[in-house]
């Protein structure tokens, strides 16, 4: 049996506008999607996903699973029909939007294939066959998720026809609470989006994206100083630009509002938007503590984890 791993993400920066090589921060967080494959006595592959997730969002990315994992097995030159193969998904990643889910899945996947038949994939190999993957979800990604999901730790990650993958090194782990609104997200929807209202409103957008670079900038040295007020300032501005590009909703707007009002020092959506998760920076337990108990009190869900863990 085959076995591989891939980690879960929150991006602290800049979603969206990285697709444009806007630079963004993102880490690692302690969660996992585990993938194991072994022999089946069938015929081509079948899935059995043992992953807890939102309530409906297995079901409605079923189809974009099904075509992720045929680009993952063409990726690794894999012949399902000559090596018939059960995948199994489990670990303690909750699938759901903005938290990297399909991106996890597919590192292990990769990883676990990789195990199963001897192929020895580096961890670049890893990352580009991921990417094939995350194409069936995300239409064109920007290549973030699966590169947080394969290396893990605190990444700066400028998408290019070279993407810039570089490690930021901060002086200990940071603890955050993550909120999920129960809302399926549709990221390539959402990806869409930004791109028809960028082509219709070029000047607007043109500051936005302007400011959504000085800020990424700005946190890389505050995360690298260990200033995290200035980091959760930072995550406010950030927040206010993704609502500028419209990719936020009132579900997150309140989640973010809610956890600032109870000591967060910053907030804001993460992930696609419309939807999927929120991310508050809480270091320290008991501050964590605060705003996971105050979103869970509004019938929330909560990931309570840390960024910047050695991987």
């Amino acid at each position: 049996m085959g076995k591989g791993s891939g980690f879960g993400k929150v991006i602290l920066l800049n979603e969206h506008f990285v697709v444009y090589g806007v630079p963004s921060i993102v880490s690692a967080i302690e969660q996992a999607t585990v993938a194991l494959v072994e022999p089946f006595d069938g015929r081509g592959w079948i899935i059995e996903d043992r992953r807890p997730a939102t309530p409906g969002y297995k079901e409605e990315k079923l189809d974009q699973q099904r075509g992720s994992i045929e680009r993952v097995l063409k990726a690794a030159k894999i012949d399902p029909s000559r090596n018939p193969i059960k995948i199994v998904l489990e670990g303690d990643l909750v699938a759901s939007s903005g938290i990297g889910a399909s991106a996890a899945s597919c590192v292990a996947i990769a990883r676990a294939l990789s195990d199963e038949f001897g192929l020895d994939l580096s961890d670049e190999r890893v990352n580009e066959i991921a990417y094939e993957g995350e194409r069936a979800y995300h239409g064109t990604p920007s290549g973030i998720d699966n590169t947080a999901a394969t290396y893990g730790g605190l990444i700066w990650f400028v998408r290019g026809t070279l993407n810039v993958i570089e490690r930021i090194r901060i002086r200990k782990p940071v603890e955050i609470v993550m909120g999920n609104t129960g809302m399926v997200a549709d990221t390539a929807a959402a990806v869409a989006g930004v791109r028809e209202r960028r082509e219709r409103y070029p000047e607007k957008y043109d500051k936005l994206f302007k400011a959504a670079e000085g800020l990424a900038r700005d946190a890389r040295r505050a995360v690298e100083d260990f200033d995290l007020r200035e980091l959760g300032r930072l995550m406010d501005e950030n927040h206010k630009l993704l609502q500028g590009i419209e990719v936020s909703c009132k579900e997150l707007d309140f989640l973010v509002e809610l956890a600032r009002k109870h000591g967060a020092l910053g907030a804001k959506l993460t992930g696609g938007g419309l939807g999927g998760n929120m991310v508050a920076l809480t270091p320290g337990k008991e501050l964590q503590e605060r705003v996971a108990k105050a979103i869970e009190k509004e019938g929330f869900e909560v990931l309570r984890t840390r960024i910047g863990v050695k991987t």
